[in-house]
């Protein structure tokens, strides 16, 4: 039997330090701590990330850490994604990183970080493949929005109920199988009939534009990166026909 005698390569990330060639992250930022806080999220680093924010904060406001370091460093995560360079496991470490960097700043401040708008997410009924979900979660938290993440399998009428109580900005449901993705449909006509057009935006393996866009408050979501500029259009008051018109076709 052969018993491993050198351990220094285990915690090695080889997805970034050799797929990627051992690229140094973009600069984020002229001052030195801020780009350490940004390095922190961007390589997933949690603990050092704590480390470095609770350095920043002793002489930086917190919210020019959250806006100068955390957000600008998850930008570049987000960009990393959209490149495929990051995959889910990346983007769960910095979203983790991102949670314990805001935890920190929030103390500091004495309050919660105010949030730009509620967006609720979920997985279509009958649907328990949830990882792209799972991506949508984590960049619309690190923007600063308010996720109401209902899970997977969720049935439409905990769906439109959730949308009555919470009054969301935007909503969006991901489906792999052809199979779910008719709750999609059916959540738009119920959502409609109370009056409550809230774009909603549908992607996932099973769904495409022809689909999506063949039923009113349907936007559909090709990338899940995509997720945060959209939130973003209707926290500036774009409605669903505007962001179909935008985003889709």
């Amino acid at each position: 039997m052969k018993f491993i005698t050198e351990t220094s390569g285990i915690f090695t990330r080889y997805d970034i330090n050799v797929e990627v060639g051992r690229k140094e992250p973009r600069k984020i930022s002229e001052d030195e701590l801020l780009q350490k806080v940004a390095d922190c999220l961007i390589s997933g680093d949690e603990e050092e990330m704590e480390t470095t924010i609770r350095q920043a904060l002793r002489d930086r406001e917190p919210m020019e850490v959250i806006n100068k370091g955390l957000l600008r460093g998850m930008r570049e995560v987000s960009r990393l994604w959209d490149e495929g360079v990051y995959f889910l496991p990346q983007v769960i470490l910095s979203s983790d990183a991102m949670i314990a960097g805001i935890a920190l700043c929030e103390k500091k401040m004495g309050k919660t970080m105010e949030k730009k708008g509620r967006v609720i997410t979920h997985t279509a009924e009958g649907d328990i493949h949830d990882i792209g979900q799972v991506i949508v979660n984590a960049l619309l938290s690190a923007a600063g929005f308010e996720v109401i993440n209902l899970g997977a399998d969720v049935p439409v009428d905990v769906l439109v109920e959730a949308c009555k109580v919470h009054k969301p900005l935007m909503v969006t449901g991901t489906a792999l199988m052809t199979t779910t993705m008719t709750a999609f449909p059916k959540i738009a006509m119920r959502l409609k009939r109370l009056g409550l057009e809230i774009p909603f935006v549908c992607g996932g393996g099973a769904v495409n534009e022809e689909y999506v866009t063949s039923f009113d408050l349907g936007i559909w979501g090709k990338e899940a990166s995509q997720a945060v500029g959209m939130a973003e259009d209707a926290l500036n008051g774009l409605g669903w026909m505007e962001m179909r018109a935008k985003w889709n076709g």
